[in-house]
């Protein structure tokens, strides 16, 4: 098994492509290793000193590192835990499946949510998965849209400039009625 690593707009994150699929479709993100639980691979990952943060898209995973701990001594125990992993047999997750992205929005917005969400299926999402990350839909209120940003994307020093600069005139530019994009937590 021949595992690539690709850097990624965020220094403290790097982008793992172990050459099969890690999830059918969505995406996974564990911010703490008590949230890894329910996921073998996860939880393999989290066991190397100095990991603070995993993200599964359908075919990387994303390592987030602590700033105190440089690559060079923590990326082969990562390769060696993703491999281990697969050589396994286990489960990428236990139980329940990845998350789409898509919150439920119904009422009068109901036809400028689906606007937006096709907007960021089609457009963004794919830009983001490409830097080892991912963008959630959390709302539309008055003008303002509400995402959460995962994996590299998370912390990454650029990710206001993404927000703000591509994001924002995006939609705005083919939806009038988006008159900014917010950052929430998850």
């Amino acid at each position: 098994m021949f595992i690539q690593t690709e850097s990624t707009p965020n220094p403290a994150t790097l982008k793992f492509l172990p050459g099969q699929s890690v999830l059918e479709m969505g995406t996974a993100d564990f911010p703490s290793a008590e949230a890894a639980a329910k996921s073998p691979l996860a939880s393999r990952i989290f066991a190397v000193e100095g990991v603070t943060g995993v993200f599964f898209g359908i075919d990387f995973v994303t390592v987030t590192k602590a700033d105190a701990v440089e690559w060079d001594h923590i990326k082969p125990a990562i390769l060696g835990a993703i491999m281990e992993h697969y050589q396994s047999g286990a489960p990428v997750l236990e139980g329940e499946q990845a998350a789409s992205g898509h919150a439920e929005h119904t009422g009068e917005d109901g036809e400028i949510v689906d606007q937006i969400k096709e907007l960021l299926d089609t457009r963004v999402r794919p830009a983001v998965a490409q830097d080892g990350g991912d963008i959630t839909f959390h709302g539309f209120d008055r003008g303002v849209v509400y995402l959460h940003m995962q994996g590299a994307c998370a912390g990454c020093p650029s990710s206001t400039l993404t927000l703000k600069m591509g994001i924002e005139n995006l939609l705005r530019h083919y939806i009038p009625e988006v008159v900014e994009v917010r950052p929430v937590a998850a």
